[in-house]
């Protein structure tokens, strides 16, 4: 069985952990999310987590290479043998080259950029929505209102809009994924893996759409 190796693209908001719950439940995929592997490398005192830890500490950005370290000590594990999906990197053209080359030093190489595009607008109204309580119960006031305003459903607890959930704070993180991911984007679109996906869909079609993207994807390589 051939592998298959994806990275999961789109905007905050767009929806990509659920449909990489799902994908994990259609193909042997490990889940590679880059930024919990670094916690996890930094908690298991790893050299590499090491490394990223002084880093963090300082307030500044892991660097490329050690990101890239972190992920070909990941790939080396077993459950990746039938194939990843990446998330959280790359996020810029010149972190897809690096990737590129890392891969195949690892006689590795990428299948498919699964892109779930959703319009600005409905990201904004997406997580501006949402509300949530001290233990941690979710809302949104389109989607799943509670019965009473502002008050939580279960424990009677005041709702409230994360920082991170605000227009301003969301728009500015939309900005930042746009002036990256759009060279990004052309770049896997070049090397024809990108594949686009209508994340205004419900999560059911959209996960219907990628199941079959990656199903011919898989009978495709091993023609």
């Amino acid at each position: 069985m051939s592998e298959l190796n994806l990275i999961l693209l789109g905007p905050p908001g767009a929806g990509k952990g659920t449909q990489a719950e799902r994908l994990q439940e259609d193909f042997p995929l490990a889940y590679v999310a880059t930024g919990d592997m670094l916690r996890q490398a930094v908690k298991d005192e790893t050299d590499l987590g090491r490394k990223a830890k002084e880093y963090m500490d300082r307030g500044d950005l892991v660097p490329d290479d050690v990101i890239i370290a972190v992920i070909l000590d990941r790939l080396s594990e077993q459950d990746t043998a039938d194939g990843f999906l990446l998330d959280g990197f790359p996020r810029t053209d010149k972190q897809a080259q690096a990737l590129d080359e890392a891969l195949k030093k690892v006689d590795r190489r990428l299948t498919a950029a699964l892109l779930i595009h959703v319009p600005e607008d409905d990201i904004v109204r997406r997580l501006s929505g949402r509300r949530v309580c001290p233990n941690g119960h979710t809302y949104h006031v389109e989607h799943q209102p509670p019965k009473q305003d502002d008050v939580c459903d279960i424990d009677g607890e005041p709702l409230s809009q994360r920082e991170d959930d605000r227009e301003e704070t969301i728009r500015k993180r939309l900005q930042v994924y746009r002036d990256q991911t759009e060279p990004l984007v052309e770049y896997y679109d070049e090397h024809d893996i990108l594949h686009r996906f209508d994340g205004t869909r419900s999560p059911t079609e959209v996960h219907d759409h990628l199941r079959a993207t990656i199903a011919t994807l898989r009978m495709e390589d091993e023609l």
